[in-house]
C-alpha cells in the first residue's frame, strides 16, 4: 500500500476541518468519529486533556484495578494521542495501542516517543476487533468518553461482543462515558477536575436531546471544534454489558464507588467476563460419617458465596448497610450507619486493648473481612497487619482496589477461602477477628476449632455475630432463617460454651442487642428512602425481599428472640 493510499484511506491524517454537512445535528452514524477528530483537533487534543493534570486527577485508578486482577496484557482499544497506553506501560503491564483513528495513533506514537517508549499500534474499528488482533487479552479497556461515538444500538451491542470475544476466561473490561444521565435530567456543569483538564479550554455541550449531545471545544487561539455524541444513560449502559455476558458489573463515580448519581462528572464500569468460584470445602470432623451433613456445609458455603458475589448484594451493602463496615453498628451515639458500623469497630479495638496493646508488631486474622473496613482501620491506626480472609470474590475485589487506593496494600492481604478451612499455618496470628459473619457457617464449632489452629497461646479471639437469644423458642425465628437461608442462629451461651470446650478463657461478652434492633430499622429507613435510586443498580425483586427480611429481623428483635454483641476469648498461654 503506497502513503497515497494510505492518505487516503485514512484522511483524517490531512484534513484540517471537521465537514458535518448541511445540518450538523443531523450527523448520528456510527464512524463519522474518523471525520471529527481531524489532524487539527488531534494536535490541540492534549490541551484538553492535560496529561499531568489528568494523571493527578485519576491517580492509579486504573492502574489499581488492573493490578488487583493480576492483569498482564490489556488492549487500549480508545487509546486516543496515547495518555492511557503509555501510563499502563510505564507500570508494567503489556499494552496494544488500538484507535479507529489515524491522527490519533499517530499522535500516540510521536507521545510515547517523547517519552522513550515505542508503542505497539493498532488502528482498527471495534465492530470488527478480533479481525485485527491477535490472542486474547487480561483486559481491554475503553476509556475517553469513547464509546459513546457508537449511534447504533446494535454497532453498540456488537462492539461489545468483540470486546467480550478478544477476553480471555477471567477477564476484565473497564468501559468509562460522561454521566449523561445528569445532564439529561438536570442540565449540564462540571466539575473541570477529571478527564479533561486543560485550565485555558472549554468543553461544554451546545446542543443536547435524547439521541444526541454535541459538544464543543474551545481552545485559548479562538479555534473550536465539535464532537457528535449518543448520550448513554448510566443503567442502559449497564445493561447491555450484562446482555453483551459479562456477568458482573461495577460502577464508579469520579473514581469513588459512593456516588450520588446526580454528582459524578465521569462513570466508569469493570465488567467481569466470569465469575470464578474457589470455594475449598472440607468435610467437618463430626461429618465424618455422614456424606449428607458435608453436602450440607458445601451448600451453606455456596449459597453464602453467590449471595454476596451477586450485583444485587453488592450494590445494596455498600451504599446502604454502611460502606466499608458492613455489620451491625454502635448507635448510642450517632443514627448514622455508616458512623455507627465505625464505632463497632473502633470499641472492639478498646475491648482488645484492655489485654494487649495492638501495635505493628501484631498480626490479625479478619474472617469474613468483608470490603475490609476494619483492616484498613487496624492499619491505619495501629498498624497492624492484616490478613482478610473472605468467601465473596466481589468483596474481594473492592477490599483490595480499596487497600491500593489508601495505599494500604503493604499491611493488609486479601485471600479467597471459607473460615471453616483458613489456609493459613498453624500459631500464626495474635488476633482473629470478625465481625457479623459466622452466622453464615454450617459448623460453627469448626470455625473455633480453625481459629484455635491459627491462633498463637495467648491470643484473641474477638467477633460480633446476630444470634438467638439463650431462652430463644424452636421455630420462632424460621422466617429470619429463611431469609438467610439458615438452620438456626448461635447463642452467646452456645459460643461461650464452645470456646470452653476447646481452651479458651473468656475475657468479655458484652451484650448490646438494642443496637442490632436499631441497625436493622434504620437499614430499612435508608432502603426505603433510597429505593428508586437503588433500584437501578439492586433488581426491585431483591429490595423488596430485603425490605420483608429487614421487618422480620425487626419483629424478631421486639420480641426478645435475637441478641447480638461483643465476645472476647483468649487462648491460653501455654506452659
Amino acid at each position: 500500500m503506497t502513503s497515497d493510499t494510505i492518505r487516503q484511506d485514512n484522511a483524517e491524517l490531512t484534513a484540517q476541518k471537521q465537514d458535518y454537512g448541511k445540518d450538523p445535528l443531523a450527523k448520528r452514524e456510527t464512524g463519522h468519529y474518523r471525520a471529527e477528530y481531524v489532524k487539527s483537533f488531534v494536535e490541540k487534543w492534549d490541551e484538553l486533556i492535560d496529561w499531568q493534570a489528568r494523571a493527578e486527577s485519576e491517580g492509579d485508578f486504573f492502574i489499581d484495578i488492573l493490578r488487583s486482577r493480576d492483569t498482564h496484557k490489556v488492549l487500549d482499544v480508545a487509546c486516543g494521542t496515547g495518555f492511557h497506553s503509555v501510563r499502563l506501560t510505564e507500570a508494567g503491564f503489556d499494552v496494544t495501542a488500538i484507535d479507529g483513528n489515524a491522527a490519533m495513533l499517530a499522535k500516540a506514537f510521536e507521545n510515547a516517543k517523547k517519552r522513550s517508549l515505542i508503542l505497539k499500534l493498532t488502528q482498527a474499528d471495534w465492530r470488527w476487533l478480533n479481525r485485527d488482533i491477535q490472542g486474547k487479552a487480561d483486559a481491554v479497556v475503553c476509556l475517553g468518553n469513547s464509546f459513546t461515538h457508537l449511534f447504533d444500538e446494535m454497532d453498540r451491542r456488537r462492539a461489545l461482543a468483540e470486546f467480550y470475544a478478544a477476553l480471555k476466561h477471567d477477564g476484565i473490561l473497564v468501559i468509562d462515558q460522561r454521566n449523561y444521565d445528569a445532564i439529561l435530567d438536570n442540565g449540564f456543569s462540571t466539575k473541570h477536575k477529571y478527564y479533561y483538564c486543560g485550565k485555558r479550554v472549554t468543553a461544554e455541550p451546545e446542543y443536547f436531546d435524547d439521541g444526541l449531545i454535541r459538544f464543543k471545544y474551545s481552545f485559548p487561539d479562538d479555534s473550536s471544534y465539535t464532537l457528535n455524541m449518543f448520550p448513554l444513560r448510566k443503567n442502559y449502559m449497564r445493561r447491555l454489558l450484562r446482555e453483551a455476558g459479562f456477568e458482573r458489573v461495577h460502577t464508579f463515580g469520579d473514581f469513588e464507588a459512593d456516588f450520588e448519581d446526580h454528582e459524578p462528572d465521569f462513570l466508569v464500569h469493570v465488567a467481569e467476563k466470569t465469575v470464578v468460584r474457589k470455594v475449598q470445602v472440607r468435610r467437618p470432623e463430626s461429618a465424618i460419617d455422614s456424606p449428607a451433613g458435608s453436602e450440607i456445609q458445601a451448600d451453606v458455603r455456596a449459597v453464602a458465596e453467590d449471595y454476596y458475589d451477586s450485583d444485587d448484594a453488592d450494590a445494596f451493602y455498600h451504599r446502604i448497610w454502611g460502606g466499608e463496615d458492613i455489620h451491625i453498628g454502635l448507635y448510642e451515639e450517632t443514627d448514622r450507619i455508616k458512623d455507627a458500623s465505625r464505632r463497632t469497630v473502633e470499641a472492639m479495638v478498646e475491648q482488645l486493648e484492655t489485654v494487649a496493646p495492638l501495635d505493628r508488631e501484631r498480626k490479625v486474622l479478619d474472617i469474613g473481612a468483608g470490603y475490609g473496613g476494619a483492616a484498613r482501620y487496624l492499619a491505619k491506626t495501629r498498624e497492624c497487619k492484616v490478613a482478610c480472609l473472605n468467601v465473596s470474590e466481589t468483596q474481594n475485589d473492592t477490599n483490595r482496589y480499596l487497600n491500593r487506593r489508601q495505599k494500604l496494600n503493604d499491611l493488609v492481604s486479601v485471600v479467597h477461602g471459607t473460615f471453616e478451612e483458613i489456609p493459613e499455618p498453624d500459631a500464626t496470628y495474635d488476633v482473629v477477628w470478625s465481625q457479623d459473619a459466622i452466622l453464615h457457617s454450617g459448623d460453627r464449632e469448626q470455625v473455633f476449632r480453625e481459629v484455635d489452629r491459627v491462633l498463637r497461646p495467648g491470643g484473641s479471639f474477638i467477633f460480633t455475630d446476630p444470634m438467638q437469644a439463650d431462652d430463644c423458642p424452636e421455630g420462632v425465628l424460621q422466617p429470619v432463617y429463611d431469609r438467610i437461608h439458615l438452620e438456626s442462629l448461635g447463642s452467646f451461651a452456645f459460643y461461650r460454651e464452645t470456646a470452653e470446650k476447646l481452651g479458651f478463657e473468656v475475657v468479655a461478652l458484652q451484650p448490646l442487642t438494642d443496637n442490632l434492633r436499631t441497625h436493622y430499622a434504620r437499614v430499612g429507613e435508608e432502603l426505603k428512602a433510597n429505593y428508586d435510586e437503588l433500584a437501578g443498580l439492586s433488581s426491585r425483586e431483591y429490595l423488596d425481599r430485603m425490605l420483608v427480611g429487614l421487618d422480620n429481623w425487626v419483629k424478631a428483635a421486639d420480641e426478645g428472640w435475637l441478641a447480638w454483641g461483643i465476645l472476647h476469648f483468649r487462648k491460653p498461654l501455654k506452659s
